[in-house]
């Protein structure tokens, strides 16, 4: 059995252009990370909803758009379930410095907004996790300088997606994770 992967982001473009959905996939997928960090059941369809309102003023998707929609969700349900520490993000590796730079900051602010469209009890968060949102909503703000020199704008911005990870499974670890029913015990 393959291991699912993330579809190419370049094909997600071109179909969500085609349906005529105004969203980019780097933010398609941040909203659909925020919802499970935020406390998104694994087996709930929720999301179909909650992603119709916020991208496409409640209307469905056409079926091949919702078909990428779920391939990424079952990517990050896969990954986040395996307890790895390991989390793909659908941005455009193969592009100019700036597009990757904008599609990173789509994703990161729109991770945030699908923790609120999930409503995830972020002021109830622990310290942590209060300050992982928090570097975030800096994360969200990244730029780049053309004429500054690019490789090492590009290593710059690794280590912020990395540390963006980071902070998404911090988020997760706390508000999404949900534990699993405790057996039943018995007293005697």
């Amino acid at each position: 059995m393959s291991k699912l992967s993330l579809p190419d982001y370049f094909s997600v473009a071109d179909e969500f252009k085609t349906a005529q959905i105004a969203v980019t996939p780097a933010e398609m997928h941040g909203l659909l990370i925020g919802m499970l960090g935020g406390g998104l059941a694994n087996d709930s369809d929720a999301w179909q909803s909650l992603l119709f309102d916020y991208t496409n003023d409640g209307m469905g998707w056409p079926m091949p758009s919702l078909a990428l929609a779920e391939q990424c969700l079952q990517v990050a349900r896969g990954e986040l379930s395996d307890d790895n520490f390991e989390l793909s993000i659908l941005l455009p590796t193969e592009s100019d410095i700036a597009v990757y730079a904008q599609a990173m900051s789509e994703w990161v602010s729109h991770f945030v907004s699908g923790l609120g469209l999930i409503d995830a009890q972020v002021n109830k968060a622990s310290e942590q996790t209060k300050e992982a949102l928090q570097d975030l909503l800096e994360i969200s703000k990244v730029e780049v300088y053309p004429e500054e020199d690019v490789e090492e704008q590009l290593a710059l911005l690794e280590q912020v997606l990395e540390h963006a990870k980071i902070c998404v499974l911090t988020i997760y670890a706390e508000l999404g994770k949900k534990p699993s029913k405790p057996e039943s015990t018995t007293l005697h």
